[in-house]
């Protein structure tokens, strides 16, 4: 099972680097230069955690899935609540995935996914997303 979720976790990151690099260029560096400074520290933290996760992969004897061949972009992209809704987004998935990671492993592959969780979900709030409780909590 860890290795199927970790190939999961792969999936979805590969994807958040597609994301991250279409909404960086849809943002101006120069007028928009927090937004693009946010994109570009989320494009490089997905990059991060697609080697780390290709690597656990490997080290589990597997092959680590490819990233896909092309992906559908959230429509439409042409304002800047536009683009940081699709990060929140994307950072939301992120987070439940890793939650799927967290209850799939454990040691330092769960510590790994914990902290893989909380960077995704504190990241999703910078662009907007709203805090929600884990299952479980009243």
């Amino acid at each position: 099972m860890t290795t199927e979720a970790l190939q999961t976790a792969l999936e979805a990151e590969h994807a958040a680097v597609w994301l991250y690099a279409l909404l960086g260029a849809r943002v101006s560096a120069s007028t928009e230069a927090e937004l693009h400074t946010a994109l570009t520290s989320a494009y490089v933290a997905h990059r991060a955690r697609r080697d780390t996760l290709s690597a656990l992969v490997l080290d589990d004897g597997a092959e680590p899935v490819a990233a896909a061949a092309s992906y559908v972009a959230p429509t439409p992209l042409t304002t800047s609540d536009e683009v940081r809704a699709a990060a929140a987004t994307a950072e939301g998935d992120a987070a439940a995935t890793y939650g799927f990671l967290v209850a799939s492993t454990s040691g330092e592959r769960r510590r790994t996914a914990v902290a893989a969780l909380r960077d995704a979900a504190v990241r999703g709030l910078g662009f907007g997303g709203v805090a929600e409780d884990l299952p479980g909590r009243d």
